[in-house]
């Protein structure tokens, strides 16, 4: 028998979409499969918001990671600040002076996901801190190569420089580090599998790109 919680509920939901995601994009009309990104992530968000528990600190703690995941992708897409410069295109959504909401609610899935994890492979709390920060590094290491190629954003040169990885460390870093002081009970099992998905969606898309130059 399956036992239909709203965590086992909740895994199945985004490897449905995921899964479909991964599979449209490589052999179906990918240009709709990207244009339902926003969709699947904000999905992803509320049902990552069903598994945590929203005690008020938690609220303010996500709204805060909004604002300033936000913030710095405003001064990095107005004034080549944090991240260096770039754009992003259209496939994002309804934007707040040029970035798209969608990508500050994404600040809040990966760092909630990546504080959760790291919570689970370390007792030290720095140690926490810095596995969270380089499990953000890492996805951003694999977004990089495909997001222009998916419309995602491009930076200018057409390759994201070192400057880029520096702005995503100096700005997840603190914030990660109030994560685990305020310690949000987030859902173990449906972070693990929101990270993994996303890494293996990237992963799985940039060797079918490589492979045969095109998406």
């Amino acid at each position: 028998m399956i036992n239909l919680t709203k965590e086992n509920i909740s895994i199945f939901i985004i490897w449905l979409f995921h899964l479909s995601g991964i599979l449209g994009i490589i052999y179906g009309n990918s240009d709709w499969f990207v244009s339902v990104t926003p969709i699947n992530l904000s999905i992803s968000f509320m049902l990552l918001m069903l598994n945590t528990d929203l005690k008020l600190r938690v609220i303010l703690f996500i709204l805060l990671c909004f604002s300033l995941g936000m913030l710095a992708e405003i001064l990095g897409v107005s004034y080549g600040l944090i991240f260096g410069n770039y754009e992003y295109g259209d496939v994002m959504g309804y934007k707040v002076l040029d970035v798209p909401v969608i990508i500050g609610i994404n600040w809040c899935i990966l760092i909630l996901i990546t504080g959760t994890m790291s919570n689970l492979l370390f007792n030290n709390y720095w140690s926490k801190v810095f596995c969270g920060t380089f499990l953000m590094l890492f996805m951003d290491i694999l977004i990089e190569p495909i997001a222009p190629i998916l419309g995602f954003w491009n930076f200018e040169g057409g390759i994201a420089a070192f400057q880029n990885y520096l702005g995503w460390f100096f700005v997840s870093f603190p914030i990660l580090i109030l994560f685990h002081k305020l310690k949000p009970n987030v859902n173990n099992s449906y972070s693990f599998n929101l990270y993994l998905l996303q890494v293996l969606f990237f992963i799985i898309l940039i060797i079918k790109n490589n492979t045969l130059g095109y998406i």
